[in-house]
C-alpha cells in the first residue's frame, strides 16, 4: 500500500485544488457499507488531513467536509439496509463475508441507539452499523439524530490529527519544539496503550496502573514544565494563527460549557439524580471523582502559580496550571463514561472512554484557542482528572464491582445534563463572545 498511497498524496499535493474533494471522497467512502471495511480509508484519511492543514484548507473547512462526508455515507449506507432488508446478505463482498453484517446486527441488536454512537469509532463496525439500522428498520429521524452527534465527534477525532500535524510541519515552530512534543505524546501514548492492554485482558489492577500512569505524567509536567516552553509556544503559534469568527464562536461556547460554576452544576444534577433513582455507589464514585479533582485542581493551580498566556485582550487574574476546565471536563465526563461502560466487554468500556473524552477534549482546548491556557497546562488538568477518577473506581470497586446502571436512570440523566448544557451555553454567549474578543 506504501507506493500507491505515496502516488495518491504526491498527485495531491501537486494538485490541491482537488484536496477538498479527496477529503469528502475519502471520509464518505470510509464511512459506506462494504466500501468502509474494504478501503484503507483510516489511512488515507490521515493522509489528506495532513496535507490539508499544510495550507490547503483551513481547519473549519476541513472538519466541514469530514462532517458532511460522514453524515452522507451514512444516509446512503441505512437507505441501502432499508431497501434490502435481510436481502442485504446476498449483496457482493457480504455473501461471502456473512460475519461482517452478523457483528454488526449482534452488537446493534445489544446496544440500540448506543451502537451507532460508540460503534463509529470501531473500525469494522463503523461503515455496516447505519445499514443494519436501515435493515431492522429504525425510524430514520432518531437514526439522522444520532447520526448527527456520531459524525461530528467522529470528524474532530479522525481529521484533527492529520490536520494539525501538516500544520505544525508547515510553521516555523521554535527550536526543541518536536523532541518535546514527542516526549510529552509518547508518554501519553504509552499510558493509553498499557491501559488498554490490561482492560483487555482484565487485569485486576488495570485501574490501579492507569492511575499511577495518570499520575506519573502529571508529575511529569509540574516539574518539567518551565523546560517545555518550545512545544507551548509552538502549539499556541499554530493554533492562533488559524483563528477564525466561526470557531471563535464554537470555542467560546465551549469554555462556557466548561466554566467552573457551571462544571459545579453539572456535577452536582449528577449526583443527585443517581441519589434520587438510588445509585448509591454510582454517586459516591461521582462525587469522589468530581470532588477531589476539583480540590486538587484549586490546591495545584495555587501552589505553582503559572502565568497564563498573554494572548487575551483583558488576561484573566487566576493562574494556568493545571486547567480547571480541562480538569473539570474530563472528570465528568470520564465519569460519565465509566458508568455507561459498566457491565459491558472491554472493547465497549474502552470505547466508551474514548466518546467520552471527545468532549472533555473539546473544552479543553478551547481554552488553548482562545489564549486562556498553555497546552501543558489542559493536558496536566485531563491527567489528574483521570488520575482521580481511575483511583476512585478502584477505591469503590475493591469489595465489589460496580454494576451497570438500569436504562431507566440513562433516560433521566442524559437529557437532564444534555439540557442544562444548552441552557448555560445559550445564556452566556453574547457577554462570553465580548469577554474572549480579540
Amino acid at each position: 500500500m506504501g507506493p500507491w498511497l505515496d502516488s495518491v498524496t504526491g498527485w495531491l499535493a501537486a494538485n490541491p485544488q482537488w484536496l477538498a474533494a479527496a477529503v469528502f471522497i475519502v471520509a464518505f467512502v470510509e464511512c459506506l457499507a462494504i466500501a468502509g471495511l474494504i478501503v484503507p480509508g483510516t489511512v488515507l484519511l490521515f493522509a489528506v488531513a495532513v496535507l490539508a492543514g499544510s495550507g490547503a484548507l483551513s481547519l473549519s473547512e476541513t472538519l466541514f467536509l469530514g462532517f458532511i462526508a460522514g453524515i452522507s455515507g451514512d444516509i446512503v449506507s441505512y437507505f441501502i439496509g432499508r431497501h434490502f432488508h435481510q436481502n442485504i446478505r446476498r449483496l457482493p463482498g457480504l455473501r461471502h463475508h456473512p460475519e461482517w453484517i452478523a457483528g454488526a446486527e449482534s452488537y446493534f441488536q445489544r446496544y440500540g441507539i448506543a451502537s451507532l454512537l460508540v460503534g463509529r469509532f470501531i473500525g469494522p463496525l463503523r461503515p455496516m452499523l447505519p445499514m443494519v439500522a436501515g435493515m431492522l428498520d429504525m425510524p430514520f429521524p432518531r437514526f439522522a439524530a444520532v447520526s448527527l452527534l456520531a459524525a461530528a465527534g467522529w470528524s474532530v477525532a479522525y481529521l484533527l490529527p492529520g490536520w494539525a500535524t501538516g500544520a505544525a510541519i508547515r510553521l516555523p515552530l521554535p527550536e526543541g519544539f518536536w523532541p518535546e512534543a514527542g516526549i510529552v505524546a509518547g508518554s501519553i501514548a504509552v499510558m493509553v496503550g498499557l491501559s488498554i492492554t490490561s482492560s483487555m485482558r482484565r487485569h485486576r489492577k488495570a485501574t490501579v496502573l492507569i492511575a499511577s500512569m495518570s499520575l506519573l505524567i502529571l508529575a511529569g509536567l509540574f516539574i518539567g514544565y518551565p523546560h517545555l516552553t518550545a512545544l507551548d509556544q509552538g502549539v499556541m503559534t499554530l493554533v492562533q494563527e488559524h483563528r477564525s469568527p466561526t470557531l471563535d464562536e464554537v470555542a467560546v461556547t465551549l469554555t462556557i460549557i466548561g466554566e467552573f460554576r457551571n462544571m459545579l452544576l453539572f456535577s452536582a444534577l449528577l449526583v443527585t439524580l443517581l441519589l434520587v433513582m438510588r445509585q448509591w455507589r454510582q454517586a459516591v464514585f461521582a462525587c469522589a471523582t468530581l470532588l477531589i479533582t476539583a480540590l486538587a485542581n484549586t490546591g495545584t493551580k495555587q501552589f505553582f502559580a503559572r502565568v497564563r498566556p498573554e494572548i487575551l485582550s483583558d488576561p484573566l487574574t487566576s493562574y494556568s496550571m493545571p486547567s480547571g476546565h480541562a480538569s473539570g471536563a474530563f472528570a465528568l465526563f470520564l465519569t460519565l463514561a465509566v458508568l455507561a461502560g459498566r457491565g459491558q466487554p472491554p472493547r465497549m468500556r474502552l470505547t466508551w472512554l474514548l466518546v467520552g473524552c471527545l468532549p472533555a477534549l473539546a473544552i479543553a482546548l478551547s481554552r488553548v484557542y482562545l489564549g486562556a491556557h498553555w497546552p501543558t497546562d489542559i493536558t496536566a488538568g485531563a491527567m489528574l482528572a483521570a488520575c482521580v477518577c481511575a483511583a476512585s473506581l478502584w477505591t469503590i470497586q475493591r469489595g465489589e464491582e460496580l454494576k451497570a446502571m438500569p436504562p431507566r436512570v440513562w433516560w433521566l440523566v442524559l437529557p437532564a445534563m444534555v439540557a442544562l448544557f444548552g441552557f448555560f451555553a445559550l445564556r452566556h454567549l453574547p457577554h462570553a463572545m465580548l469577554r474572549y474578543a480579540y
